[in-house]
């Protein structure tokens, strides 16, 4: 579709095209004659009561952020439990004005079983203060497996009031698994979409009506690579993501043994006593421990076959490796963050020197232990 005929769609009024499906204003060729013009996104709404994933890069999104501070509206920031900090929009404050945030903490069904849920909102109250992010509620569940969503429409409810609600979130959060939900419980749909572009922007917002003539609005996801997903081959997210709880896997090290997650990641355990490492990773991920020694060495000759994923035709595209050194102080139980991979937790109290190797703008950070 060119420029000169470019087309706009009769429910969120972004542009049209017919070349790129994961784009925004995607509509069918054979669409093109049906009256009134929807891309597909609006059409799924409106059709089957499902919202799906658009992208935005993370300067368009803050454009769209500046405005939703202009509206009187609540706020549903929508973060990923597994990758905590790498899906937290560390801006979120200065854009939203004095607009109420719910922060909704999805895919906590991963957690082993046994987790203390008191303890995982006392730990996000305490990462969140960190964020100088002002929250109104803290709820946990799963949109996937229907966990704690009852609350979540209930929070919505009860802090709404007479508010539209702008639904926010990073990339593979769960954020369009949750909309839908929303959009289910919330909406009949039975009036039109309508055109929701602010002026002078070519963001895309859905805006899913409610009953009492306010809005739900679909907010694009917000692209951040410095998580490990967003860099993968889309055939390597499967055994990145993890789809069930997690199974965490202790490794015994003494000091200057390294592990590899795949080819993905490199962790060094390079001082400090005799001491255990708790993984918190897809089960999917293939573990490697060698010495450090021999760790470049390994690298080299295996990367690819025996450590994998990536398989070797997609190593070129991968970010080449860079060190984060790390000290874990002693008396401090820590956790490792590799955004989008997992983390790992150091059990010891006694402190280390520790080395993460990952793809150069992956996000590496020490944290308190989640668990």
């Amino acid at each position: 579709m060119s420029t000169e005929t470019i087309q706009h769609c009769a429910g969120c009024g972004i542009g049209l095209q017919t070349e790129v499906k994961s784009k925004l204003g995607f509509i069918p060729e054979v669409a093109l004659q049906k009256e009134p013009l929807i891309c597909q996104r609006c059409y799924r709404i409106k059709h089957y009561n499902e919202s799906s994933s658009i992208t935005l890069q993370q300067d368009d999104f803050l454009k769209l952020l500046g405005h939703v501070g202009q509206t009187k509206a609540l706020v549903v920031k929508i973060v990923d439990i597994f990758d905590f900090e790498g899906s937290m929009i560390s801006s979120l404050a200065r854009f939203i004005g004095n607009n109420p945030v719910l922060l909704v903490v999805n895919k906590i069904d991963l957690l082993p079983k046994v987790t203390n849920a008191n303890k995982i909102i006392n730990w996000v109250q305490r990462r969140v203060k960190e964020e100088n992010l002002k929250v109104v509620d803290i709820v946990l569940c799963s949109a996937k497996k229907n966990i704690g969503f009852d609350r979540v429409i209930s929070a919505v409810q009860e802090y709404r009031g007479n508010m539209d609600v702008y639904v926010v979130g990073a990339t593979n959060v769960g954020k369009s698994t949750l909309i839908n939900r929303l959009i289910s419980d919330y909406s009949d749909l039975e009036a039109e979409l309508t055109t929701s572009q602010y002026p002078g922007t070519t963001l895309d917002l859905v805006k899913i009506p409610l009953d009492d003539g306010k809005f739900i609005i679909d907010t694009p996801g917000i692209v951040y690579k410095h998580r490990l997903t967003e860099v993968v081959k889309k055939r390597d997210l499967t055994p990145l993501m993890p789809d069930k709880p997690l199974k965490p896997m202790v490794f015994q090290l003494n000091e200057g043994q390294t592990l590899f997650f795949g080819a993905l990641v490199r962790f060094d355990f390079i001082q400090g006593e005799h001491q255990s490492f708790t993984i918190y990773t897809s089960n999917a991920i293939q573990i490697h421990r060698t010495k450090l020694e021999r760790a470049d060495q390994l690298y080299e000759e295996h990367k690819g076959v025996m450590l994998t994923p990536p398989a070797q035709a997609d190593l070129e595209e991968l970010p080449k490796l860079v060190k984060h050194p790390l000290h874990i102080p002693k008396g401090k139980q820590m956790d490792v963050l590799i955004s989008g991979l997992g983390w790992i937790k150091v059990n010891s109290l006694a402190g280390a020197q520790l080395a993460v190797h990952a793809p150069k703008g992956i996000k590496v950070i020490t944290r308190e232990s989640l668990i």
